[in-house]
C-alpha cells in the first residue's frame, strides 16, 4: 500500500475545538504514534488477512528483538491503539480501528467558518 503524504487522512469534518482533556489524550496518542518502529507494527498488524498477530511473528520484519517488540506493543496498547488479548504465553494484538478513525477526524477537523 502506498501512503500518500500530501493527501489527506480523511475527510475534514466539522467540530468544536478540542477540550484541554482531549488535546492531552490526543498528545499521547500522537507520541506513540510519531516513532517508526510502532508505525511499522502497526502497518504490520494491519496488513495481516485477520487483521491480528502474534508478538512472536513481528520480531523477524521488524528487525527488532522481542523485549523492543513487546515494549512498542505496550506503548501502543497503553493509549488504546492496540488492544491485546492473552492467548496461552502469547500476546495477540489487533488495531482499534475506531480509535484510529477518532485520532485521524481529530487531526482533519475543520471548522464551516
Amino acid at each position: 500500500m502506498e501512503i500518500s503524504l500530501t493527501a489527506p487522512c480523511c475527510t475534514p469534518i466539522q467540530a468544536a475545538p478540542l477540550s484541554e482533556t482531549d488535546a492531552e489524550e490526543l498528545a499521547g496518542m500522537l507520541k506513540a504514534l510519531a516513532d517508526p518502529v510502532r508505525l511499522r507494527l502497526l502497518s504490520f498488524i494491519a496488513a495481516t488477512e485477520n487483521g491480528e498477530a502474534c508478538a512472536c511473528d513481528l520480531t523477524e520484519p521488524a528487525g527488532r528483538s522481542q523485549a523492543t517488540v513487546s515494549h512498542h506493543l505496550s506503548q501502543l496498547t497503553q493509549v488504546g491503539i492496540l488492544e491485546r488479548e492473552q492467548r496461552g504465553k502469547w500476546a495477540w494484538f489487533t488495531l482499534d480501528r475506531d480509535r484510529l478513525a477518532g485520532i485521524c477526524a481529530a487531526v482533519c477537523a475543520t471548522s464551516s467558518d
